[in-house]
């Protein structure tokens, strides 16, 4: 797995508006150095999943609309990438040519046992911790 650009864009986003403040996506964009294409796209995600929220009208734009205490980098990097994992084969339903439980693939168990690790880190800080840092 790869924390895509669009996962970090979106952490950017939430680091923008974490000051409590509705913000533009022009403003965003420049401060964070985003598209404004892209950050558009991903605003559209994060507002759909409840994180951040828009007004309408000449004061319009967007506001976080989520505690950044309760909330992770797992949260936010899953909202955009719902299905990451390390490797294809870590994939739910996956047929995997290699693994199965007669014939267990040593690879597959330790992707496993990172991927496990990886999510455990991914939630282990609020983003009120990582961003006051």
């Amino acid at each position: 797995m790869l924390i895509t650009k669009e996962c970090d864009y979106a952490i950017r986003i939430i680091r923008a508006l974490s000051n409590g403040e509705t913000d533009s996506i022009p403003s965003i964009s420049e401060r964070e150095q985003i598209t404004p294409a892209n950050a558009y796209k991903i605003a559209r995600k994060l507002e759909k999943s409840g994180y951040i929220k828009s007004f309408r009208g000449s004061a319009g734009g967007y506001a976080l609309n989520c505690d950044l205490e309760t909330t992770t980098l797992y949260d936010i990097i899953t909202v955009i990438d719902p299905k990451m994992v390390l490797i294809e084969c870590m994939q739910a339903g996956y047929d995997c040519p290699v693994h199965s439980h007669k014939r267990p693939c040593h690879v597959h168990r330790e992707f496993a046992r990172i991927q496990k690790n990886l999510n455990q880190d991914l939630k282990k800080f609020s983003l009120a911790k990582i961003l006051a840092e």
